[in-house]
């Protein structure tokens, strides 16, 4: 019986710079899910890579003194190795300007031109270099590019054209009855609403104003614009054109993973260039919010980024991984900082798990002599340890099918906390007292190998390194253990051949203590406080946490924004004036905090249900949002 296949994507980075942290957390993501599906069983291709065409790059190629191919070559050069910095596991790594990928997109243009779906004419409009976008006039902000802030340049050019607007139907028909097909559901409304809603135009796919990028085949003056040359890369990677095997055995995608700003190129144009190929559409694209600098999108052209070189060199690759996938609930923006690493990694990687490892090994190697013993005493007290244990596989394996990372490593360490606790109750230390309690000292021994050994095999997709350095101090990496056997056995408790010799090693992740940079600003002057106030006077207050679903620009208000948010089950419009501050698209799918109980009142026209709270220092201004998760819609601020 031949597998079931799973084909994901992460986005082709652009080589116009060195990556960040924010495409690291993408990429980690994708390679978790990776890991956690050849776990499964599944025939995997884990799809990586790069998008090098563009004026952007072929201006920095000029600007650095070199050719845009070496320019680019000594990009994607350094991205492979940070990949391999983070053992992402990808299965083919994809260059758009690798030979098969030119001419399979050449055929591509080919064909659409000659089917009608192609035809030349004259673009007029916004464009930005730094975005390799175009803008409508009503899109732009100010002159000035609504994804970076960089002025846009009005531009008119003789370019050819595809036909969007001659699939929107077939599209929408596609939405309607594949609601799956956008997540997570505040991308699709955003993609319905403000995309196919108001009508799409025809876009502009090729480009005369720079040579950096493929020909168009019977016209070499002009090029192949970005968008076409790079979303093909989903299919050229896998055999299009050249290996109908392999296209055949993976296509169509399981999951295209990227960053919420690119939504819209997945969802829109992305398959209605299929539909134009006749080929089927990806079952999911999803859209996941942004790390989050100082509550500005972490981005190249913003120049607010984070190596992840740098990370892994302070903290070593599983603790950042740990921290990524662990930290931020899947499809939100999230805040990273350093200091949040720090307290995830000492609090669940060093207090929690590490300890545990520690004590544990240290204990069998004081009261048997480093052999794991034979359980043999059960008391009611092990059943709870060995249930929850048994069913983290299950919790796990749901939460990852819900693209929950964060709430699948939950489960694995609320097993790790509940071993703690187990160690505490029983008192393994006091059972070593007396001659007759060395076979229940045994069975508690035991009980925690044997959950570490479960923990481990569930860290495997998340955290490459880990379970191997568990298995050697267990004394499992003496033996064969296959990972996909391993899996398997996971639900299993019991599973540990007493015996085995433990080895006590180095510390698994040693504690780091937290030096905040010092900041070279000037202070910023305190506001004098408001004048005290009683208790009861605060009780009156109903502040209630909320999940942005849409929010748009309130018109001739600069300052305004009307959102529509879920407090539980009920839907509200608020008006906040926090527009100067937040562009709509970064609200929306945030978690928020308002004032619940405050009477309604017409803003502008529109009834608003209440106060987004929100802090300020300065010019800054920053919305008050929960940072941990488990916090959902509805919940009460206290």
């Amino acid at each position: 019986m031949s597998k079931m296949k799973y084909y994901l994507t992460t986005p082709v980075y652009y080589t116009n710079a060195n990556i960040h942290v924010g495409h690291a957390y993408t990429t980690v993501i994708a390679d978790a899910i990776a890991r956690y599906k050849r776990l499964q069983g599944f025939d995997v291709c884990f799809l990586t890579g790069t998008d090098e065409h563009g004026q952007k790059v072929e201006r920095k190629a000029v600007a650095a003194g070199l050719s845009p191919k070496v320019y680019v070559d000594g990009l994607v050069e350094d991205i492979k190795k940070i990949w391999g910095l983070l053992d992402v596991s990808y299965d083919v790594f994809i260059r758009t300007t690798d030979e098969h990928h030119k001419e399979q997109v050449q055929r591509i243009f080919q064909r659409l031109y000659e089917q009608g779906d192609i035809y030349k004419s004259e673009y007029q409009g916004n464009y930005c270099v730094d975005c390799e976008s175009f803008w409508t006039e009503r899109q732009v902000v100010d002159c000035k590019c609504p994804d970076c802030g960089r002025a846009v340049q009005w531009v008119t050019e003789e370019s050819y054209f595809f036909k969007l607007a001659k699939y929107q139907e077939r599209l929408q028909q596609h939405l309607d009855n594949n609601p799956e097909f956008i997540q997570p559901l505040s991308r699709r409304n955003e993609m319905i609403n403000n995309f196919l809603k108001p009508g799409l135009s025809d876009l502009c796919v090729s480009r005369t104003t720079h040579k950096w990028g493929i020909p168009v085949p019977f016209d070499e003056k002009h090029v192949i614009y970005v968008w076409l040359d790079a979303l093909s890369n989903y299919i050229t990677a896998i055999g299009y054109g050249s290996n109908l095997k392999d296209f055949e055995r993976f296509w169509p995608a399981d999951l295209h993973l990227m960053g919420k700003e690119i939504v819209r190129f997945h969802t829109i144009i992305w398959p209605i260039l299929l539909l134009a190929l006749d080929l089927p559409l990806p079952k999911m694209v999803y859209g996941h919010g942004w790390l989050l600098f100082g509550n500005d999108k972490m981005s190249k052209s913003k120049g607010n980024v984070v190596a992840p070189r740098d990370l892994v060199d302070k903290y070593g690759t599983d603790a950042l991984r740990y921290y990524l996938l662990r930290e931020i609930p899947f499809g939100s923006d999230g805040n990273f900082t350093e200091e949040l690493l720090v307290n995830r990694l000492n609090a669940d990687l060093a207090n929690d798990l590490g300890n545990l490892l520690s004590r544990t090994v240290a204990m069998i190697e004081k009261y048997f002599g480093g052999e794991i013993p034979v359980d043999v005493i059960h008391q009611p007290i092990d059943a709870e340890l060995r249930a929850q244990a048994q069913a983290a596989l299950g919790v796990l394996e749901i939460e990852m099918d819900r693209l929950q990372f964060n709430g699948a490593l939950t489960a694995v360490m609320d097993v790790v906390r509940r071993a703690n606790k187990y160690i505490d109750e029983t008192a393994p230390w006091v059972l070593a007292r007396e001659e007759a309690q060395k076979a229940r000292l045994g069975t508690v021994l035991y009980n925690l190998a044997e959950t570490l050994r479960i923990c481990s095999i569930l860290l495997l997709p998340f955290m490459p390194h880990t379970p191997q350095r568990i298995w050697d101090q267990l004394g499992i990496g003496s033996v064969e253990y296959a990972e996909l056997t391993a899996w398997a056995q996971a639900k299993t408790f019991g599973v540990l051949p007493p015996g085995l010799r433990v080895k006590k090693g180095e510390a698994l992740f040693p504690r780091v203590e937290w030096e905040p940079a010092k900041l070279e600003t000037e202070s910023v002057l305190e506001m004098p406080l408001a004048p005290e106030i009683d208790i009861s006077e605060f009780g009156k207050l109903d502040l209630r946490v909320v999940e942005v679903l849409e929010a748009e620009k309130v018109l001739k208000a600069d300052k305004l924004l009307k959102l529509t948010v879920a407090l539980g089950s009920e839907r509200r419009t608020i008006v906040a004036g926090i527009a100067a501050h937040y562009k709509p698209e970064e609200l929306v799918g945030k978690f928020i905090v308002v004032v619940a109980n405050l009477k309604s009142a017409k803003i502008r026209g529109i009834e608003s249900q209440g106060m987004v709270l929100a802090a300020s220092s300065g010019e800054l201004m920053s919305v008050i949002s929960p940072v941990r998760e488990g916090i959902t819609s509805g919940s009460k601020v206290k």
